[in-house]
């Protein structure tokens, strides 16, 4: 046994700090974009990863956190009915995970690939990412997510997005060890020092802040319009779990659809997710960066997410930390956020290049050309005061397009 594998409290704690380290820069920036409180998503964070080791018996070494994928929904759903509102349909979100999972339970794993394959999960995750694209660009241009108020002086905003998304892009590619691990934050803090030396961090919020302070908790209030927007759009993070528990599994050499089992983690991960909207927190979901970590680190025991869960809800009863996480102005949000978007979209791609994928076939054309067309370019259909539009639409369409197409039959051998 090697000293990272020991059972020493010492060490363990010391590596699950480094843990959260490593998801720190994604965790906080989802509730900074949309407008709920880092404190709250630190602190269901650690909750949801607590939650997920209690229903899978503390098996598998993984961190839940902030999941990139509901950022437009919370982003339209604040915006439009509230942050109370908008926590009923992520509620939502979480019980079709636990629906899924006791479809695993009941059916196994092969009913999730007949109804949700590729084809249906790879063209919904591209259109998350590509949906999200003007977002990223007003941010960085120094205006507000919509574009419709300038925050920062447009030469200014354009030198900081640009350099912080060069720091991200160096920590990504050329970064060796634990530095490849955490471009995000790499390219916060670089962003964060550039806009000190140009004067746009403003300090009032901070110095008024207690040091100690109850993280600001919302409950979910009952929203069917909510709801039935952001459920559909579950459906793809859903199916991008099945993928992180592969990937840990195989950074362990252990098989976790087995023990645990699917059908666990899945519940683990719809608990937290429901948890966390019961308490105003984004939805979370399981951190590639943290696998990444596991990976180099070799720090297989599931005790080290306890800690750096523990240590997530701790820091979230810093009244100054939360404070000084939201100073982070617009521009080093969208230097960042044109590179991450993006790279969804382009996970969405790959999902489609991996399972080879003939996208010259009519069925496919059909299914992945209606879908980006219908999410990206603002397709929308309503009933009374119902709409159903964006992402939502995208999964629904995926899904039941792949269920009426006629699938393509196989051409008799030569």
């Amino acid at each position: 046994m090697t000293d990272l594998e020991s059972n020493s409290p010492t060490r363990t704690a010391i590596l699950g700090a480094q843990m959260l380290f490593v998801a720190f820069g994604a965790l906080v920036l989802v509730p900074i974009l949309t407008g709920l409180n880092p404190n709250v998503a630190l602190f269901t964070a650690g909750l949801g990863t607590l939650v997920f080791q209690l229903v899978t018996g503390r098996q598998v070494p993984i961190f839940l956190a902030s999941s990139f994928a509901f950022i437009a929904p919370i982003i339209y759903g604040v915006q439009t009915w509230g942050i109370a509102s908008t926590m009923a349909g992520l509620l939502a979100a979480g019980l079709l995970y636990m629906a899924l999972s006791a479809l695993v339970y009941w059916r196994g794993t092969g009913i999730i690939h007949r109804f949700l394959p590729p084809i249906v999960t790879g063209p919904v995750i591209m259109v998350i990412g590509l949906s999200l694209a003007p977002v990223g660009i007003n941010l960085a241009l120094g205006k507000s997510g919509d574009g419709t108020v300038e925050l920062v002086a447009g030469d200014t905003a354009m030198i900081i997005s640009m350099l912080t998304l060069a720091a991200t892009v160096t920590a990504a590619a050329f970064g060796k060890g634990m530095m490849r691990l955490i471009p995000i934050l790499t390219g916060i803090l670089v962003g964060y020092l550039l806009s000190l030396a140009f004067g746009i961090v403003k300090f009032g919020p901070v110095h008024e802040a207690a040091w100690f302070a109850v993280p600001a908790f919302t409950a979910p209030e009952w929203n069917l319009q909510a709801i039935l927007f952001i459920l559909p759009i579950a459906i793809a993070p859903a199916i991008e779990h099945i993928g992180d528990v592969a990937a840990i599994g195989a950074v362990t050499n252990k098989d976790y659809f087995e023990k645990p089992g699917l059908h666990r983690t899945l519940l683990g991960d719809g608990l937290a997710t429901s948890s966390a909207a019961m308490l105003g927190g984004p939805p979370n979901t399981t951190y590639s960066e943290v696998t990444g970590a596991v990976a180099l680190t070799r720090a297989f025991n599931p005790s080290i997410m306890t800690w750096a869960a523990v240590f997530a809800i701790l820091l979230s009863f810093s009244g100054k930390l939360g404070a000084l996480l939201q100073t982070v102005p617009t521009p080093v949000m969208g230097g960042i956020l044109t590179l991450m978007f993006g790279a969804i979209a382009a996970v969405g791609m790959n999902t489609l290049v991996r399972e080879s994928e003939d996208l010259s076939e009519a069925r496919n054309l059909v299914i992945i050309s209606l879908v980006l067309v219908f999410g990206i370019g603002g397709m929308q259909f309503g009933i009374g005061e119902f709409t159903l539009k964006g992402i939502g639409l995208s999964a629904i369409t995926a899904i039941v397009l792949n269920i009426v197409l006629p699938r393509s039959k196989p051409e008799p051998e030569q």
